[in-house]
């Protein structure tokens, strides 16, 4: 059929034809909303600035057509074939293009916002500049794909295929990349910002620069990598492969990132404020000097040997061991959420609840910390709930008094500077316990059950797997029970007394200290 024929038929009210042969057809500026032209044979046909709104184009042949600034919102191209067709600044807004084959389409400055892409084969296709905002392109073909400058905020990505893909400076924020193929994808100043791109393979993925602020690569792939430059604060990235990855200068901070392989890695300059050092595999990695300033402004610098920078990574989690001599029981567990809950509500460095281990016997509450300075502040509030409290308090003030003796003042096993930090930290949370003590509503529940009179001992073990135990009732592990009807009055009259035991020595606190991994 002739050109001028369909648009007579078109005009008389006729919509459908499906099948229709207008191969080569020029039909440029032509209004054809609505119009059913499923299965045609569209191939080479001219459909520039065409308004094709809401248009039937189901499985139709649009091979090297013509469509440039063309109206397609909303039109169904579901298994249409649009090879090599000129699509630049064509509105596809909401259209259909489900298994469509649109390879080497120019797309350039096309608008294809809510569109849906499932399963679309857009291989070498030229999108520079597009807008994809929100589009489902979930298990799509973007290999090789021109990308460059386009917007894909919230778009979906699963399992797509885009290997050797140019994403440079390309909006992604809010992405799903999930299990995504991007093996050497350019994504140089990319903006990923909360984008979920976990288990997304991005061996050898140029990142250089790219914004993934929050983002998700929990058990990503990222070996090679280039990622120098690259901000990625606040991001997961647990479990992700970073095998011989570049991460010089690269932001992590408060980047969560146990379990992650780093082995052969480049940390030189890397940010490293708030982010964990513990369960890293290290071997072979190369990192001169850190940025521990908590903003990433070089202001707090620590440099390394090849035998430092390994030891760092590999230190081992601070923890804080509260060891109860009985068995936790129902009414004493919700008790202890209860005050830990409205104790973190005051303190709140006291970030996550403990680690409950419940024996035959004992009841073991396990705080596990970031960093080694937190140690003893941390403790001092976290005994709060038990008997024991003040009499741990004074052990872990008498510490960091005999930090300050001259014996170690003297020989310098401690800095200075450092004693003045932990007596800072103590200071301050001896406040802040003073200040939940006041508050009755808090310990009034704990005060009153048998669980919290028991005898504690206080372990705590730094970041070099060392351990100090920094309080054990003299009563520890002893059952005095005098009378079998008795349950929680089960030891000693003088249970009360103050008691001022201090199972370590000067030179136990300064080795103590001396194995902490410092922020700075």
């Amino acid at each position: 059929m002739k050109a001028e024929e369909f648009l007579e038929k078109y005009a008389l009210g006729v919509r459908d034809f499906s099948g229709i042969d207008l191969g080569e057809a020029n039909l440029s500026g032509a209004k054809l909303t609505g119009v059913n032209l499923s299965q045609a044979n569209l191939s080479v046909v001219n459909l520039s600035g065409a308004n094709l709104n809401n248009a039937n184009l189901r499985f139709a042949k649009l091979n090297v057509a013509r469509l440039s600034g063309a109206n397609l919102v909303n039109a169904d191209l579901k298994g249409a074939s649009l090879n090599v067709a000129n699509l630049i600044r064509a509105d596809l807004s909401r259209a259909i293009l489900s298994k469509a084959s649109l390879i080497r389409a120019e797309l350039i400055r096309a608008d294809l916002s809510r569109a849906d892409l499932f399963q679309a084969n857009l291989k070498n296709a030229d999108l520079r500049e597009a807008t994809l905002r929100q589009a489902n392109l979930r298990q799509a073909n973007l290999t090789e794909v021109t990308l460059k400058g386009g917007f894909l905020t919230g778009a979906n990505l699963e399992q797509a295929i885009l290997n050797n893909i140019d994403l440079c400076r390309t909006d992604l924020s809010g992405a799903n990349l999930r299990d995504a193929e991007l093996r050497q994808a350019n994504l140089t100043r990319a903006n990923l910002s909360g984008a979920n791109l976990s288990g997304a393979n991005l061996r050898w993925a140029d990142l250089t620069g790219a914004n993934l602020r929050w983002a998700d690569l929990s058990g990503a792939k990222l070996s090679g990598a280039n990622l120098s430059g690259a901000n990625l604060s606040n991001a997961n990235l647990t479990n992700t492969s970073l095998v011989h990855a570049n991460l010089t200068q690269t932001k992590l901070i408060k980047a969560e990132w146990i379990g992650a392989d780093i082995t052969g890695a480049t940390l030189t300059g890397a940010k490293l404020y708030g982010a964990s050092r513990f369960g890293l595999k290290t071997d072979g990695i190369t990192c001169e000097w850190i940025d521990l300033s908590p903003t990433g402004d070089s202001s707090i610098i620590q440099y390394f040997t090849a035998e430092d920078a390994r030891d760092f990574f590999n230190a081992t989690s601070p923890t804080i061991r509260i060891i109860v001599d009985k068995p936790l029981d129902h009414e004493s567990n919700f008790a202890t959420s209860g005050a830990y809950y409205q104790i973190a509500q005051q303190y709140r460095q006291l970030r996550q609840p403990p680690c409950i281990e419940i024996g035959r016997r004992r009841t073991v509450f396990t705080f596990r910390l970031e960093n080694d300075e937190a140690l003893l502040p941390i403790a001092c509030v976290a005994i709060l709930p038990f008997n024991d409290a003040k009499n741990t308090q004074q052990n872990l003030l008498a510490s960091v008094e005999m930090m300050k003796s001259d014996d170690t003042s003297n020989d310098g096993s401690i800095p200075f500077h450092r004693i003045q930090k932990f007596n800072q930290l103590l200071e301050e949370a001896l406040g802040y316990a003073d200040k939940i003590k006041q508050m009755k509503k808090i310990l009034e529940l704990v005060a009153k059950l048998g669980f919290f009179q028991a005898p504690t001992q206080t372990i705590l073990t730094n970041s070099s797997s060392q351990h100090l135990i920094i309080y054990e009732h003299p009563n520890f592990g002893k059952r005095l029970i005098n009378r079998s009807d008795v349950t929680d009055n089960v030891y000693d009259d003088n249970y009360n007394e103050v008691v001022k035991f201090k199972p370590f020595s000067v030179s136990a606190v300064i080795d103590f200290v001396k194995g902490f991994h410092f922020i700075g």
